[in-house]
């Protein structure tokens, strides 16, 4: 306890977070997105970097690629409230406007005299070096490309990601005392033995790099690329020549990335064949329009049977397919329809299916494929001082995911390295006033990311960004569209005179008459028991669940008798 403010680790708080702050429940870093939303739309730009720092490291890179898991679950996109809120534009504009170098989220620790080395400088392997350095480990990275970023730098196009921003927030990590050797390759330059020897652990976060193949005839054909291979070379500044008509087949990010990269280097027709439908997409509605804003075609319900030509390719065979079931992993199952194939002539194939982790001379137990088996929980190899993190350990994922999981990862060695915990998840409990917003907030409409146009001007200078960012005016009036998920409003029953006056002003049906709460085991409440007798009402409660924030109840009600906490999901230290 701290003046009012109450740092609880019971499961029913947890529980609250998790259902009532969606959004960061969302976010696998657990960043806190209304604490942020909040400080900017007061004017403090800085502070809402900073906020965001604490949790996901990259606030500048993220708030242009993120894969924006917290916005499907915002409450303002629930069916009759409209639309998210564009979460990820705010977090730019947090950048963009901040003053003044990024400052550490933790106040760095004493120094510990031990060294951990990371495989790696992509995301996982830069926010694993950040919280090791600021609890005090000396760190080094070591890099196999001739500059540190990983898959940000090479395999993202800078019209989507600055390479300036990308540099700065690297830079900060840095900043915290972090060595770095870049162009060395585990294995031909080192190998794993000799790095366990030179620190007290080694972290593997070389995530994927290894092309997942079609598994069609002629994929070894001269003019077929994988589309990270395709997106390294171009980001390197290699010359990359395509042709005019080019078929790009993938759903993900980086199929996207290479169709809008291969009209930037000289193509004239560039089509994305899914197997699926375009609303079976994962990347955002965003990358979506301004894709086809430049003229790339999606192509539906198409599977590649063969790719065509002697020496070099020509066209591709596909079958058209039938979308089935959903499967456990979301995605629909496809069936090629017999005796619907039908051509499509190309001057080059882009193969964007995914890819998988590349295995790596390393001592310990390894899988059929040659990669290092790890515990996905406590992130040790079988080789005493080995951890594994990072799309390496889970498989290809998010710029989110694997900061979340580098963080995690870097933890748990510190842990293991001291014997102790530095910090601890916990609910932030904190008595608060109401806010200000305004009724009328809840109908702004979404603020759309503005971009470069006309279209032909992204063809003039193919690096310049396309998105160009929010003025300061349009990121809050975004951020007014926020309801403020972590304020959780609740009626004090000894004051209450049962007036009804915050029910009837409630524009959703969030305060409700009960005569009693549903439970789960752990004692949080999961329902309510309502009734409309009058005699049998025990209490009148908010459902914070569907309460958004308005404040209506709080002016209205005669007996000043609903309070308002903040509830916040926080790293605590121990």
């Amino acid at each position: 306890m701290e003046g009012n403010i109450v740092y609880s680790t019971d499961p029913e708080d947890f529980y609250y977070v998790d259902i009532n702050v969606p959004c960061q429940s969302a976010c696998p870093a657990d960043t806190n997105i209304p604490a942020y939303i909040r400080a900017l739309f007061e004017g403090e730009y800085q502070n809402s970097y900073d906020m965001n720092r604490a949790a996901n490291i990259l606030p500048g890179v993220l708030g242009r690629v993120c894969s924006r898991p917290c916005e499907d679950k915002c409450r303002h996109g629930e069916a009759e409230l409209g639309l998210p809120v564009n979460i990820c534009h705010i977090k730019r504009a947090a950048s963009d406007f901040r003053k003044g170098k990024a400052a550490s989220p933790f106040n760095a620790l004493p120094g510990i005299d031990k060294k951990v080395g990371i495989i790696g400088s992509g995301p996982a392997g830069l926010a694993a070096a950040h919280d090791l350095a600021c609890l005090g480990f000396s760190v080094t990275i070591y890099e196999a490309m001739g500059r540190p970023g990983g898959m940000l730098r090479y395999g993202i196009p800078e019209f989507r990601l600055p390479r300036q921003v990308l540099d700065i927030e690297i830079e900060a990590v840095l900043r915290l005392g972090v060595a770095i050797e870049t162009g060395v390759s585990v294995g031909r330059d080192m190998d794993v033995d000799e790095l366990l020897v030179k620190h007290d652990a080694l972290l593997s976060a070389t995530g994927c790099y290894r092309p997942i193949p079609l598994n069609v005839p002629g994929e070894s054909l001269e003019g077929v690329h994988s589309g990270l291979e395709f997106m390294m070379k171009v980001c390197k500044g290699e010359n990359v020549r395509l042709g005019d008509r080019i078929l790009v087949i993938g759903a993900g990010f980086t199929a996207f990335d290479c169709a809008r990269t291969a009209l930037r280097i000289g193509a004239k027709e560039v089509s994305i064949c899914l197997r699926r439908t375009e609303e079976d997409l994962r990347v955002t509605g965003d990358e979506i329009l301004e894709t086809k804003k430049e003229g790339v075609k999606i192509e539906s319900l198409m599977l590649a049977k063969e790719i065509l030509g002697k020496q070099s390719v020509k066209g591709v065979t596909f079958f058209r397919t039938r979308p089935g079931k959903n499967r456990d992993d979301g995605k629909r199952d496809v069936t090629p329809i017999a005796g619907s194939e039908f051509v499509l002539e190309t001057d080059a194939v882009i193969v964007a299916t995914g890819q998988r982790p590349g295995p790596f001379e390393a001592p310990g137990e390894k899988d059929e494929n040659g990669l290092i088996i790890a515990d996905r929980e406590f992130f040790r190899a079988s080789r005493k001082g080995l951890y594994v993190t990072g799309d390496y350990l889970t498989g290809p994922s998010t710029v989110i995911e694997a900061v979340a999981m580098g963080r995690r990862a870097a933890h748990r060695i510190a842990r293991d390295l001291t014997g102790k915990a530095f910090y601890e998840k916990a609910v932030c409990l904190k008595d608060c006033q109401p806010t200000d917003r305004k009724r009328p907030w809840d109908f702004l409409p979404r603020q759309e990311m503005p971009t470069l146009t006309p279209v032909e001007k992204r063809f003039e200078i193919p690096d310049i960004e396309v998105e160009t960012g929010y003025l300061k005016e349009q990121s809050r009036e975004e951020a007014k569209r926020c309801y403020l998920c972590y304020l959780h409003y609740e009626i004090d029953m000894e004051r209450c005179i049962y007036c009804r006056y915050c029910i009837d002003v409630a524009p959703r049906d969030c305060i409700k008459l009960v005569n009693g709460v549903e439970t789960n085991d752990d004692g949080a409440i999961i329902g309510f028991v309502e009734t409309s007798e009058w005699e049998k009402v025990n209490a009148v409660i908010i459902d914070n669940k569907r309460c958004i924030r308005c404040g209506e109840c709080v002016r209205v009600c005669p007996m000043d008798c609903i309070s308002v906490t903040k509830v916040e999901l926080v790293d605590r230290k121990i």
